[in-house]
Parts: C-alpha cells; sequence; structure tokens
C-alpha cells in the first residue's frame, strides 16, 4: 500500500501561487498514475490534474486549465502541482492520490485507492 504526503499549502492572496509536493512511499512510485483532487468545506471532492506513469501525458479539469501544472519526479518519488494566478475559488484541502493500474489518464476518484490527508490552501480576494 503507497503511503502519500502532501506539503505546500497555505495563504495566499488572488493573483498568487503555490507550488504543491506529494511524497511518496511503500510502492513502485514509476508504476502510478498519479492524480490530484480537491475539496472545498460542504462540496464533492473534484479532480484538478492526472499524469501518467512517465509524466508524457497530463489532463487538467477545465477550471484549472492553463493555471496549474502537473509534474513528476519519479528519482524523488514526489509528483508536484504548481499553481499561478489562483482565484478564491481555487480555495480548498488538495489531496493526491495514486492509481497501480493501466498508464492512462484517470480522473474519477473511483479510479484511486491510494490517498493522501491533503493539504489546505487558502486563496484570499
Amino acid at each position: 500500500q503507497m503511503q502519500l504526503v502532501e506539503s505546500g499549502g497555505g495563504l495566499v492572496q488572488a493573483g498568487g501561487s503555490l507550488r504543491l509536493s506529494c511524497a511518496a512511499s511503500g510502492g513502485a512510485f514509476s508504476n502510478y498514475v498519479m492524480g490530484w483532487f480537491r475539496q472545498a468545506p460542504g462540496k464533492e471532492r473534484e479532480f484538478v490534474a492526472t499524469i501518467t506513469w512517465s509524466g508524457d501525458a497530463t489532463y487538467y479539469a477545465d477550471a484549472v486549465v492553463g493555471r496549474f501544472t502537473i509534474s513528476r519526479d519519479n528519482a524523488k518519488n514526489t509528483v508536484y502541482l504548481q499553481m499561478n494566478s489562483l482565484k478564491p475559488e481555487d480555495t480548498a484541502v488538495y489531496i493526491c492520490a495514486a492509481h497501480s493500474g493501466y498508464n492512462l489518464l484517470r480522473a474519477r476518484t473511483s479510479d484511486y485507492s491510494n490517498w493522501g490527508q491533503g493539504t489546505q490552501v487558502t486563496v484570499s480576494s
């Protein structure tokens, strides 16, 4: 069972940037499709971004296209989420997830069996 630990969240003003990290352990990281999700208070968990094993393909939610970038460093067992031009509506707990099946981009919460605890991102207006 892979363990995932997120970091890098915090409070930022609208228009600012943050870089989230998710460190993985307990599995062959390079064989996992990775994803980022977020959950705001009172709302369902929603997809943000996903990346394939080698990082050669990515996919984003419409709400973050052009502003967020997912990447990974398999040598460091870490996946990142660079968030630019942040908006108050981006405020949420950001959670990383890992999928051990086929090397396909995954956007559904049901596709992932390994989840981190999350890191809080708060964007002030």
